[in-house]
C-alpha cells in the first residue's frame, strides 16, 4: 500500500480521528459531549468526509456512540465495558509481560529502565498529559519487547480507551511504583514475578476504576500490593 500524506484522504481521517481521540482521553471532549460533522470539519479545515469516515473509526473503537441517526456523542461508559476491558487487558497484559520477561535483551532492559525514569519525572510534573503519554510509552515498550506481533495488533484498540479510563482514575504515584515493580521484575528476567506482578496492577486498576466510577468492586477482586 503506498504511503499517505497531506492531502491524500486516509490521511486526513486518521489525523481527524486522532485528534477527535486525543481530546477525548485528554477530557476536554467529556461523555455526553455532542460531535457536529460540520463543527469538527470547521475546527480542523477539512471536508466532511474525512470528520465522517473518522467518526466511523471511532464509533468502532467504542469513544464514540450513537445515540440516534443523527447524534453522535462522546461515549459513557457503563459498568460492563469497565468489566470487559479490564478483563480483555488482564489476559493480554499478562501474557506480555511474561514474554517480555524471557525474551529481554539487555539493550532493551535499558531502554525501559529509561522509560521508567521519564515517567517518574512526567509523574513528578503533575501534567495530566505527559504522566499519560511516558506511562503508555512504557507499556508499549513492554509489548514491543515481547516480540508477538499478533499480541501488539490485538492490544493496539484497546490503548486508547485505557488512557482514556485510566486518565480519570489515575494515582499517578501508586502507577508508577507498580511500574517500577514490573521493571524490576524483568529485568531480573523472573518470568512468574513479572506476570503476577502484572496481575495484580491490572486488577488494582480495575478496583480503583470501578470504584471511582461506579462506587462498586467485584467481592472478590481484592488483591494486595506487589511485593
Amino acid at each position: 500500500m503506498a504511503p499517505t500524506g497531506p492531502g491524500d484522504a486516509g490521511w486526513l481521517r486518521d489525523q481527524v480521528c486522532e485528534g477527535i481521540r486525543d481530546r477525548i482521553i485528554d477530557g476536554q471532549l467529556r461523555p455526553g459531549d455532542r460531535l457536529l460533522e460540520r463543527d469538527v470539519a470547521e475546527e480542523f479545515g477539512v471536508s466532511r468526509i474525512p470528520v465522517r469516515e473518522a467518526i466511523r473509526v471511532l464509533l468502532s473503537e467504542g469513544f464514540l456512540e450513537a445515540v440516534s441517526a443523527r447524534k453522535i456523542v462522546v461515549k459513557q461508559l457503563s459498568f460492563q465495558d469497565v468489566l470487559d476491558l479490564f478483563d480483555l487487558r488482564e489476559a493480554l497484559e499478562v501474557v506480555a509481560v511474561r514474554r517480555a520477561a524471557e525474551r529481554a535483551q539487555q539493550r532493551q532492559i535499558d531502554a525501559l529502565g529509561r522509560l521508567l525514569t521519564s515517567a517518574e519525572k512526567a509523574t513528578r510534573s503533575g501534567r495530566a498529559d505527559r504522566i499519560s503519554r511516558a506511562n503508555n510509552a512504557f507499556h508499549q515498550h513492554i509489548v514491543e519487547i515481547a516480540g508477538n506481533a499478533l499480541l501488539a495488533s490485538t492490544l493496539q484498540p484497546l490503548e486508547g480507551r485505557m488512557r482514556w479510563l485510566l486518565q480519570q482514575v489515575d494515582d499517578p504515584s501508586a502507577v508508577w511504583q507498580e511500574h517500577s515493580a514490573l521493571y524490576e521484575a524483568i529485568a531480573a528476567r523472573d518470568v512468574d514475578l513479572a506476570a503476577d506482578r502484572a496481575l495484580r496492577h491490572v486488577r488494582h486498576y480495575r478496583e480503583v476504576a470501578l470504584d471511582v466510577l461506579f462506587d462498586s468492586r467485584p467481592a472478590d477482586s481484592v488483591v494486595p500490593p506487589p511485593q
